[in-house]
């Protein structure tokens, strides 16, 4: 039985201070936004030096006590930090998603139906490492009319206050509330923060697997977000070797530590005598520790034996497990099993061969001659993203302004009663969809 919270704890005022804001938040104009984006932009440029000191000191308390992968999410250098800030602006260019009639119908005359799309209300974020997150999600919430309650890791706290200590000094020079962006420190409160479901309508966690879990299982409030980032790249047997070489160091090297980086190869037998060892020659090839299947280890006798459980892990670093199938339909197979229906890709030539690998597996994001490492929010065009989802119902994938809000049916009439469409005498509905 999960914990309830004390009404008069300090959290819970912190939530009420969050929604109340939030409240005022989701009526202001698309203008009044995005003139609070961009004062959080340009505040967190004039904090530049601060923010980049307070991750330097995280990175230093950091290390050698968090894993590696961690590790490399933790930092924050000059050039994350203007990405990030170039977001926020992008995020102030997008569309407006809150106030979108998505159904104006004439149910009788002088009785209209409108569904228009509305905030969700507040977000409670909880993030390990990666302090960048926090920027995105705060722009997000305020472009989408959302309070936002933030958890950053333990790790990444002086650089999570900088950032917020920043944006709420940009907030403060608008008509937003600075209120409407919370920040968290300690393990406890984020226990709490699960339990507030009075007060928090989506909880969106962004870290290991087993912490993602951990959040799914202790709270009532609805999740969203992905506990695996298990990709797979598949090299058809028409494929272009020169590209697909190229798809595979990008996709498992650029980023290891991030969740859409490859982390199992499937390889078709027709092909494989040729790729893999060209594939290894090269530096990127030759800097990766591979664990192959049998068939994989004959042709590459002196990397290590892919256990079951190698399917089955996303590693997070310069390791990726190596398989030999006979086609597409065994690669789609072995996916649908093993995969975490995050972002799987196939390198081909030929159209038949990407059209039902596309079609067939069971991924958020299923990609032709390109590398996982799309798989962005900001590489989508959002802006930003506050995190990925793998769940099969929506929002999927990378998650933008349209997975932060909800609608409602508005209604408006002229003393009409059910009564008057009921019993013998009743009248007809026109359904009348209007423009």
């Amino acid at each position: 039985m999960m914990a309830s919270v004390d009404d008069f704890s300090p959290l819970v005022t912190i939530a009420k201070k969050t929604r109340l804001a939030a409240l005022k938040l989701a009526v202001l104009s698309t203008e009044a936004k995005n003139q609070a984006i961009e004062a959080i932009a340009q505040s967190l440029e004039s904090a530049q030096a601060e923010i980049l000191s307070a991750n330097v000191a995280d990175c230093h308390a950091a290390a050698d006590v968090i894993p590696k992968p961690l590790y490399k999410r933790l930092q924050l250098d000059e050039h994350k930090l203007r990405d990030a800030i170039a977001g926020v602006r992008d995020v102030g260019k997008l569309n407006d998603p809150v106030g979108a009639v998505q159904i104006q119908r004439e149910l009788d005359t002088g009785l209209i139906l409108k569904r228009i799309t509305c905030p969700l209300g507040v977000l409670g974020v909880i993030f390990e490492a990666r302090p960048e997150a926090a920027i995105q999600i705060v722009s997000l919430a305020i472009k989408s009319g959302n309070g936002v309650i933030l958890k950053g890791g333990k790790e990444a706290i002086r650089s999570c206050e900088a950032i917020v200590k920043a944006i709420k000094q940009g907030l403060s020079q608008t008509v937003v509330n600075p209120d409407v962006v919370q920040l968290l420190t300690t393990r406890e409160e984020t226990l709490e923060l699960l339990q507030l479901d009075k007060y928090v309508d989506l909880i969106i966690p962004r870290g290991s697997n087993s912490f993602v879990r951990f959040v799914q299982e202790n709270t009532r409030i609805p999740v969203l977000g992905h506990a695996d980032g298990i990709c797979h790249l598949y090299i058809d047997k028409a494929a272009d070797i020169d590209k697909a070489i190229a798809i595979t160091i990008d996709g498992k090297t650029n980023y290891p530590a991030a969740c859409n980086a490859v982390e199992t190869l499937l390889v078709h037998s027709d092909i494989a005598a040729t790729f893999l060892p060209k594939f290894v020659e090269t530096s990127y090839g030759a800097s990766l520790q591979l664990r192959g299947d049998e068939r994989t280890r004959k042709i590459l006798p002196e990397i290590a034996v892919a256990e079951e459980q190698d399917w089955q892990t996303e590693y997070s670093d310069l390791i990726l497990s190596v398989k030999i199938v006979d086609g597409v339909e065994e690669a789609i197979t072995h996916i649908n099993e093993y995969g975490s229906k995050h972002t799987d890709a196939i390198v081909t030539e030929d159209t038949e061969a990407a059209q039902t690998f596309l079609a067939l597996v069971n991924a958020a994001g299923v990609y032709h001659n390109c590398s996982t490492r799309f798989a962005d929010g900001f590489r989508y065009g959002f802006g930003a993203e506050v995190g990925i989802s793998t769940q099969q119902m929506p929002p999927r994938g990378p998650v933008g302004l349209e997975g932060l809000v909800t609608y409602k049916y508005q209604l408006t009439g002229d003393g009409h009663i059910v009564a008057s469409y009921t019993g013998a005498n009743a009248k007809s509905f026109i359904h009348k969809d209007l423009k």
